[in-house]
């Protein structure tokens, strides 16, 4: 199925936006997420958390309003623990992770072309490799499609609220650090 021209641009200029925000909040910057990984610089956390959370804000705004539906996945342990060891590993090796990269590679930093080029290899072997890998590996440990309300049978509000006030903690926490 193939997405609506105004869809498609729609995503161009989010995507773009998105960009922009992650060159102007500095974080498209390789000392930036070295700083990160060491724990020496907080800016990706707190510009990454900031918009998980308005991203959680937003979208089950619009699943309130009516304008969209969640589409939740099924929670695979082990996909997420290869997913997470490879990312994580990459993302050590280049200094970027896939968003700070384009956005790196936008700025004109050569570096991250790396980067970018082993992402879009990694993908294709990724796509090759999927049915075979499926059965063995990424679909152990199949948890089913579920969320945190949904286990406790809360509001998703609640876990929002949750996480705003977790927000305002770590900002508070990581500023006296500074």
């Amino acid at each position: 199925m193939f997405e609506s021209p105004s869809t498609l641009l729609l995503g161009l200029v989010t995507g773009l936006f998105f960009g922009f925000l992650l060159q102007k909040g500095q974080v498209a910057k390789y000392r930036a997420i070295l700083g990160q990984l060491l724990f020496r610089d907080w800016t990706v956390a707190k510009v990454m958390g900031t918009a998980v959370i308005v991203g959680s804000v937003g979208v089950y705004a619009l699943v309130c309003m009516g304008e969209t539906e969640l589409a939740v996945k099924p929670m695979r342990v082990a996909g997420v623990l290869v997913g997470s060891l490879v990312f994580g590993s990459g993302m050590a090796m280049l200094g970027y992770c896939p968003g700070t990269s384009v956005a790196a590679c936008a700025e004109g930093r050569r570096d991250a072309w790396t980067g970018v080029l082993g992402m879009c290899a990694g993908a294709l072997v990724f796509v090759a490799a999927k049915p075979v890998l499926d059965p063995l590996i990424l679909s152990l440990g199949d948890l089913g499609k579920i969320t945190l309300p949904g286990l406790t049978h809360t509001s998703p509000w609640l876990w929002i609220g949750g996480l705003v006030v977790a927000g305002v903690v770590a900002l508070v926490a990581t500023r006296r650090g500074a």
